[in-house]
């Protein structure tokens, strides 16, 4: 395996430990903000490394669209492109597979595309995906291409989809080989049916990945059942290796993730609550369009260490209000900081012994929210 995984403290099933790459540790649980094209939307890289990020997830259909693979590589990869000298993982297209289905085309070779940006035609195989990740993007850590369903799904299109994604993960893995500064993650698929995941899982291990990815949620089956299936699919996976969720979410799934046995997550929410006037603070969402914050002269969450404790929620209402880019600066910037100040929180409780506590204290504040 190319980049050790140590595992320092566990409470019940949920764990904490870092996860050793080249660029730099991971410490686990891990966020990772998303950087779609080459930025986590209004935030410089220096703001990100700021809120205590370890990691960042940059995405591969976007990137390949533009600025394009082959000139990312010319620029020196993501990294140099972007000015970011900390790890990075990238998702494989797959998803795209899933929410631009009026566009995409799936066949056993490959998903044809047609790009949302200027109608042009794209073919994604699996080797490409992982030519676009490891050789021309840079990252850190690859995803093989897979194909997602959306919910709710049927078991036979479930199944048909989890089947290809196997398959496409040994194309995958055949065109990654072994590398010592680079990993590749399979993804489990299977939707909500718990013997699908079981195939999946044991099928990933047949071909050996450096760490596993739960797909196939947060695609509109809510809490609940999302919970449902993490109550079985973590531990599906290798214990000694990093258990990655995908597209996870707000803070209350991130906490009853982790409890479950999850590593690692990504989420657009942060960013996109944040140029939309909402905040995350330790007592709840905040919606900063409201009015009953015009006067309101208390600092958004004191607890969150970042620039927008320094402005009242009267001031950043009337960012949001008035439309100003600063709004959107400030509560995206806070977003991403909570969201590193909730897994240091969790990583401190873990190691500690107190994550039910801490579990029972975050439900009591944000269940009702």
């Amino acid at each position: 395996m190319p980049f050790p995984f140590e595992i320092s403290a566990k409470q019940g099933r949920a764990r904490t430990g870092v996860l050793k790459t080249a660029r730099g540790d991971i410490r686990t649980p891990a966020f990772m903000p998303v950087g779609t094209a080459a930025t986590v939307k209004a935030m410089t890289v220096d703001q990100v490394k700021a809120t205590g990020a370890d990691i960042i997830l940059g995405n591969t259909y976007h990137l390949m669209l533009r600025p394009g693979p082959e000139r990312m590589e010319r620029l020196g990869g993501l990294h140099k492109f972007m000015g970011w000298d900390k790890p990075i993982l990238t998702d494989s297209g797959g998803f795209q597979v899933m929410s631009l289905a009026g566009i995409s085309k799936v066949k056993e070779e490959a998903v044809t595309f047609s790009s949302h940006i200027d109608g042009s035609k794209h073919v994604l195989t699996p080797e490409r995906s992982i030519e676009i990740q490891a050789d021309r993007i840079g990252a850190d850590i690859s995803m093989q291409l897979d194909q997602c369903v959306s919910w709710p799904a049927e078991r036979d299109a479930a199944q048909k989809a989890m089947e290809l994604s196997i398959r496409w993960g040994a194309r995958s893995k055949a065109r990654f080989g072994e590398r010592e500064n680079q990993a590749l993650f399979g993804i489990q698929q299977g939707s909500t049916y718990e013997d699908l995941r079981r195939q999946s899982s044991d099928q990933l291990q047949e071909i050996g990945f450096d760490g596993y990815a739960i797909g196939g949620l947060a695609v509109g089956e809510g809490h609940q059942a999302m919970c449902a299936v993490l109550d079985y699919a973590p531990e599906m996976l290798p214990a000694d290796r990093p258990r990655y969720l995908m597209g996870v979410g707000k803070p209350i799934d991130l906490v009853e993730a982790v409890y479950r046995g999850v590593d690692m997550f990504d989420c657009v929410l942060p960013t996109r609550a944040g140029r939309h006037g909402q905040a995350w603070t330790w007592d709840g969402p905040l919606n900063l369009k409201n009015a009953r914050f015009a006067e309101d002269q208390d600092p958004l969450d004191p607890a969150i260490d970042g620039p927008s404790s320094q402005y009242s929620k009267a001031y950043l209402h009337h960012l949001i209000r008035a439309d100003e880019i600063l709004g959107k600066v400030l509560l995206s910037w806070h977003n991403i900081a909570f969201y590193q100040a909730l897994t240091a929180a969790m990583r401190t409780a873990i190691s500690e012994g107190r994550f039910e506590q801490f579990r029972r204290d975050f439900h009591a504040r944000h269940v009702s929210n």
